[in-house]
């Protein structure tokens, strides 16, 4: 296994102190529960408790550390290649409505910044698309053609502070970059109090639309008028987000750079193997963020090759000597590339969802939240319509069809691996699907030895999880779910751990 550099965890959760807020102790009423602490959800509280409603943020770990703590944290409306794609496939309206809505996302970041006065290195950058070669100019080029109809502000550029050639690059102006989980721990002190509540370590296993509303969780039971579902993926399985969305795992390592060595602006590459590249103020200088490496959750097991890459990336290109930080991060892709944001289900009255956000969540999860306190609300959403969960899904899509035939081989076909290996074969720090008593196990050595077993089958949907080597998780390659090397759930959709096993001493020999 290869010697992997750098602190193995997220930055931004690095350089915060945990928030330490209570665990749901009594049942409660509020007028909102929101289930899930992440962007979309500290913004959707931050608005309907300045509106006067009083609401119950609902975090099954602690708050701030799922997606929105292991981001890029960058606040663009450029979303590498979106635009020519979406006039075509969608038309120039509900392209310039997707414009407009993820810049008044960036603008009311920067709003808050300003007028709560937080300390969350929130700095305007410009950001780039760029290709290095040829090959992938005329998408470019076609890109800054639909962002000028669309009313962007973007331009065409051959050259940027990029320490290597590029071929040519989409600039979009006056875009920003921040501290996400700075800003999120600053907006979420404020709900506390006047009948509002924050909960950490509580885990929502079920919410029940009646009048009111039921989440029910591990630690008891609080009722709403209205719930907003805000886990990333819906952790309810009503609406089939799961089908209509595929989960992504990226990587991202962070390295000191010098002022000399720093591009300026935010980066992101185009073509199959891209880069994302952007700076943030460190204690003593800066910090270079290169990410990448993306692939479907589940289907690679050898994770520490994407980190090596990333690496051996940012040393040549950058001229850095060492690495100080690594971590990966996970999102679920749209199939038509526009988040679903509103109601769960067409017969849904007071239960709400966002998701699909594709890898970027800092502006679409602004916008999300807005939308949804605009529903609770009853204020009209010019984007709401663009957005509306329970719109016509493009199951039919070649991209829909393919994904969910790979679920359908994953369900069938990971039931078959492992047949012929057993406990014997699980080295120190290593996980391996095994067969024991004809049971699909899922095993993990840890450095003393000890075996942790755990049934292979993922509680969501019944698939068969998969090794992830460099987190040392099992993921579900089906719809996302993500376990510790012990079972314990890291990501939903599911809401339960995998099952734990006994197997008797006499196998472990």
């Amino acid at each position: 296994m290869p010697n992997l550099s750098g602190k193995h965890i997220s930055y931004w959760i690095d350089s915060t102190s945990a928030a330490n807020f209570p665990p749901l102790s009594d049942n409660l009423s509020v007028d909102v529960a929101i289930v899930g602490a992440g962007i979309t959800g500290i913004t959707a509280a931050t608005l309907l408790k300045r509106a006067g409603k009083k609401v119950a943020v609902i975090e099954s770990r602690q708050i701030s550390t799922g997606v929105s703590g292991h981001t890029t944290a960058k606040l663009t409306s450029l979303h590498q290649l979106i635009y020519a794609d979406l006039i075509k496939n969608h038309g120039e309206d509900k392209a310039r409505t997707y414009a407009q809505s993820n810049q008044a996302a960036i603008e009311f970041v920067a709003k808050t910044v300003t007028t709560e006065q937080i300390d969350c290195n929130f700095s305007r950058q410009s950001a780039y698309t760029f290709a290095e070669t040829e090959d992938n100019l005329k998408d470019i080029e076609k890109e800054v053609e639909a962002a000028l109809k669309l009313g962007l502000p973007a331009s065409f550029v051959r050259e940027t502070s990029l320490p290597f050639p590029i071929a040519g690059a989409v600039k979009f102006d006056n875009q920003a970059q921040f501290h996400s989980r700075k800003y999120l721990l600053h907006l979420i002190k404020q709900i506390p109090g006047d009948g509002s509540y924050v909960f950490e370590n509580t885990r929502v296993e079920k919410v029940e639309e009646n009048n009111p509303c039921q989440v029910i969780t591990d630690k008891g039971i609080i009722q709403a008028q209205d719930v907003l579902i805000t886990t990333n993926i819906p952790i309810t399985d009503e609406g089939l987000f799961f089908a209509k969305t595929y989960p992504k795992r990226s990587y991202i390592i962070g390295a000191r750079i010098t002022e000399h060595q720093a591009p300026q602006g935010m980066y992101i590459g185009s073509g199959e193997k891209y880069y994302s590249i952007r700076t943030t103020p460190i204690e003593g200088g800066l910090l270079l963020l290169v990410g990448g490496g993306g692939h479907k959750v589940g289907t690679v097991e050898n994770t520490e090759e994407k980190y090596l890459d990333l690496e051996n990336y940012t040393r040549s290109r950058f001229g850095v000597d060492t690495i100080d930080y690594r971590w990966s991060t996970q999102d679920f892709v749209s199939f038509d590339k526009i988040p679903y944001v509103g109601k769960l289900t067409p017969v849904s009255k007071h239960t709400y969802v966002a998701t699909g956000y594709s890898l970027w969540g800092m502006s679409q999860g602004t916008l999300s939240g807005m939308i949804l306190a605009d529903k609770i609300l009853g204020i009209e959403n010019l984007a709401a319509d663009l957005y509306d969960a329970t719109r016509a899904t493009p199951f039919v899509s070649p991209q829909g069809i393919k994904q969910n035939l790979e679920v359908g081989v994953h369900w069938v076909g990971d039931r078959l691996k492992g047949l012929n290996k057993s406990l014997q074969d699980v080295a120190k720090g290593e996980g391996k699907l095994v067969t024991v008593d004809g049971d699909k196990v899922a095993a993990y050595r840890d450095e003393t030895g000890e075996i942790h077993a755990v049934s292979a089958v993922c509680p969501h949907l019944g698939c068969v999880v998969a090794w992830n080597s460099g987190e040392k998780s099992w993921d579900c390659p089906c719809h996302g779910s993500r376990f510790n090397c012990k079972g314990e759930v890291l990501h939903g959709p599911t809401v339960k751990d995998l099952d734990k096993l006994k197997i008797e001493a006499m196998q472990l020999n």
